[in-house]
């Protein structure tokens, strides 16, 4: 008897264990938001470059006001996301509509946030509406904008053509962020989308919401392309089955109640149906005219402290007419500009500003609040795949036009010497900031690029106005030949 005892208690010990499998390695926890990371951005420099790009979005997008019950509601959901993460990983989070009716959000660096209405309207329940905020949130958190950075190349160019110009603008397309033609474009890679879901869910989790929901709502979308999917799919790359992905990170989460369907997001939804809503097409055309920064500085739409960041004002919407040549005309005197690895003379009477791997050189009478019509722009970046110039510069002119659908080649690179060694010359043409009548003028881009001596590319943009490109030609080339790279 002495010796079945040890046994029997094994036997019943394995019993034991098999029927309490709470116990075991499937133990739940409650999740923890990851650690953020560290981007190459301090935090006060996204939440400015987060202000003054919101301040961009307002001349470019119309955008309800804070006091429209849809945003109230759309600030209310976000500010009970916000409340889960811990104060010192949060970000001045702010919650805003844009009215398109695209399906669409994002979130820029620092906090703010924007989502269309077609958004809104396409979500069935507050849970997909949740999920797509705490997504956006998510990618503030891990500061994915910032991150980016290091990685763009030939970034502060591209929204140099009838768009952004200034700092803003160049540290916005270095975090691969591109705003116009009626969207605003982000570069998100799949990890950082599989992130943003990662941690969405557990925001989505902590302040009572499924998390299954986000996914649910993405997987949607891949189904009705043609319905506004795409935009919203082409900024956010489907990092794989993302309904599996997200049921797999809650599997072993202790199990709650989640937030049951509710009235007030049923109004929303309805209140959203009736709010006037434009395709990006329609969109890109009013910003050109001015027309949004009006409406938003009218309906008093624009918060104060991204009116104070950006300057917004409805007197001056980026755009520029009644320009005369003379107003614009070079000087026969030269001054000579210094770069971090090149120098370029430029007219005495022009104006010469630096940015981080930018110059921008223009008269003072050619650039708007948001936009250059005469002048150059230079920059240098990283070739960091190892392409050729010529793939370099076929990859810059496909940027670009993706965030100028009128740009077109209409003289195809060719060889050309500057700055003492061999470049390639292309002919742009696309719509300038100057406006003739209640028309935007075309204009002349001259896209020069050349492989750097010391490694990574340089690229060079000439700009005016067709009619005027060729009184300032001499004058671009002299510049040209000056040009020293090393």
């Amino acid at each position: 008897m002495n010796r079945a005892t040890p046994t029997r208690a094994v036997a019943l010990l394995c019993v034991f264990l098999v029927a309490m499998p709470s116990w075991s390695a499937k133990a739940t926890r409650a999740p923890a938001l990851p650690d953020p990371g560290h981007a190459g951005m301090s935090k006060d420099k996204q939440e400015q470059l987060g202000l003054k790009t919101a301040a961009e979005v307002y001349k470019q997008m119309p955008v309800l006001p804070d006091s429209d019950p849809t945003t109230q509601y759309i600030q209310q959901l976000g500010k009970k996301l916000g409340t889960v993460i811990p104060r010192e990983q949060s970000w001045p989070y702010q919650f805003h509509v844009v009215q398109q009716s695209d399906i669409n959000a994002f979130a820029l660096p620092g906090g703010p946030i924007f989502v269309n209405v077609g958004t809104i309207t396409a979500a069935d329940n507050e849970a997909q509406l949740a999920g797509v905020i705490a997504h956006e949130m998510s990618h503030v958190y891990m500061q994915h904008s910032a991150k980016q950075a290091p990685k763009q190349e030939w970034a502060s160019v591209l929204g140099a053509l009838g768009g952004l110009l200034g700092g803003a603008a160049g540290d916005l397309a270095q975090m691969g962020i591109q705003l116009g033609a009626g969207t605003l474009l982000m570069k998100y890679s799949r990890h950082d989308e599989a992130q943003a879901d990662a941690v969405g869910a557990i925001i989505m989790y902590k302040a009572g919401y499924n998390p299954r929901a986000m996914a649910e709502f993405f997987a949607k979308l891949e189904k009705e392309v043609g319905k506004g999917g795409p935009q919203f799919l082409s900024d956010h790359p489907n990092p794989g089955n993302r309904v599996e992905a997200v049921d797999k990170e809650i599997a072993s989460w202790p199990p709650k109640q989640y937030v049951a369907a509710n009235s007030a997001f049923q109004q929303v939804k309805q209140q959203a149906k009736g709010i006037k809503a434009y395709n990006a097409e329609q969109i890109g055309a009013g910003a050109k005219t001015g027309q949004w920064a009006q409406q938003n500085q009218q309906t008093g739409a624009v918060p104060r402290d991204v009116a104070a960041a950006g300057g917004v004002s409805a007197a001056n919407p980026g755009t520029l007419s009644n320009v005369s040549y003379q107003q614009v005309a070079p000087s026969g005197e030269l001054k000579t500009f210094q770069g971090n690895n090149f120098t370029i003379s430029y007219p005495a009477n022009w104006k010469a500003g630096a940015g981080q791997n930018s110059a921008t050189i223009a008269p003072a009478a050619g650039v708007a609040q948001n936009a250059i019509a005469y002048g150059v722009i230079l920059a240098t970046a990283q070739n960091a795949d190892g392409t050729s110039i010529n793939q370099a510069t076929d990859k810059l002119i496909q940027n670009l036009q993706q965030g100028n659908p009128g740009l077109r080649v209409y003289e195809s690179p060719r060889k050309i010497q500057a700055g003492g060694t061999e470049a390639l010359s292309t002919m742009l043409a696309g719509t300038s900031p100057v406006r003739q009548g209640d028309q935007a003028a075309p204009e002349r881009d001259w896209l020069v690029t050349l492989a750097m001596p010391s490694g990574g590319m340089m690229h060079i943009v000439f700009i005016a106005p067709e009619s005027q490109f060729g009184q300032l030609q001499s004058t671009y080339q002299k510049m040209l030949d000056t040009l020293q790279v090393r």
